[in-house]
């Protein structure tokens, strides 16, 4: 076998446990440490010989890390993570506030191309597999239109958002698609839709004593890039609701391009996801783009990029060969 990429893990929530587990399952890698900002010792990893480190260690370890996961949220750590560790490691992340990653992308492709690394950013499902979705239903449905739905399924990314309001003891989020545009997308009737006619949210949180469930309310409904284009529904809960009714991870959805190759040749290509546990799958996808990413650089492209700069080949422990021979 050849030797082994060297993986590294940067925070080590659901999403860095996911890693671990992924990890784990492809032999053309090994992790060789998790970095915390809490105090090591207060970590257990799924192999008790994985080495834990605080996250200031990280700049000792450039050497020893052949690509570095970023497990953190997209709210308030990957903003700054992100560049700061670009500059270091090739890295890859799940970025996934999708109006900033323009902005995101600029901020991690100069400290990167700066230092000949390379940096995959906002990779997971969506933005990542959807996204990959998107343009190849556009690109062959020229005549068409294309819709995304997430869910019925918890999110991450803004269940995260959430707790990080000030008062939040707790919270998760849903995303819920509304079946009635679902269904006219399906039916090829190409809709124009609202982001409020396609899905609505609900929250279920858990206040801190004494915080103001008004004020957390409108927090929460008004807050930008997550909620504010939405129907959002909050509902405020027992911490052992909270852990009782809401600790599964389940998400999913999907993409649909509704086109026409000719005037009355109606064409609907749908991509779907159903996941029992929304961080391990994200985690499975990161995995695999840092095996790429791994590549890439050995073959010297330097700077930040996205799934779209990625041949789908890359992804596979395969050789070209393999692959031609047994998928295509």
């Amino acid at each position: 076998m050849a030797e082994q990429i060297r993986i590294a893990i940067a925070g080590h929530g659901n999403l860095g446990r996911g890693v671990e587990a992924s990890v784990a399952k492809n032999p053309d890698m090994r992790l060789v440490g998790i970095y915390t900002r809490r105090s090591p010792d207060q970590l257990t990893p799924r192999d008790s010989a994985t080495p834990v480190y605080a996250m200031t260690e990280l700049v000792n370890h450039t050497d020893d890390i052949d690509v570095l996961i970023l497990c953190g949220g997209s709210k308030e750590d990957l903003p700054r993570q992100g560049p700061e560790l670009a500059a270091l490691f090739n890295t890859v992340d799940s970025f996934d506030t999708h109006a900033r990653i323009p902005e995101y992308f600029d901020s991690v492709d100069a400290p990167a191309r700066a230092n000949k690394r390379t940096a995959l950013i906002s990779a997971g499902w969506d933005p990542g597999m959807f996204s990959i979705n998107r343009i190849i239903g556009e690109a062959l449905l020229p005549d068409g239109a294309t819709y995304t739905f997430w869910g019925d399924g918890l999110s991450q990314g803004h269940s995260d958002a959430v707790r990080r309001i000030p008062g939040v003891a707790g919270a998760v989020q849903y995303t819920r698609p509304i079946k009635e545009a679902v269904d006219r997308v399906r039916n090829s009737e190409r809709p124009t839709l609202t982001t409020r006619e396609k899905h609505r949210r609900e929250c279920f949180v858990v206040l801190e004593e004494g915080a103001n469930a008004e004020a957390i309310r409108q927090a929460i409904v008004t807050m930008p890039h997550y909620f504010d284009e939405y129907d959002t529904t909050v509902n405020f809960i027992s911490a052992e609701e909270l852990a009782r009714d809401h600790h599964a991870m389940v998400h999913g959805g999907f993409v649909i391009r509704s086109g026409n190759t000719s005037p009355e040749t109606p064409q609907v290509i749908e991509y779907g996801l159903k996941l029992n546990s929304n961080p391990e799958f994200t985690a499975s996808v990161l995995v695999a783009y840092a095996r790429a990413v791994h590549r890439l650089n050995a073959m010297g492209q330097h700077g930040a990029i996205t799934v779209f700069d990625v041949a789908p080949g890359l992804l596979s422990p395969k050789s070209a060969e393999e692959l031609r021979r047994e998928q295509l």
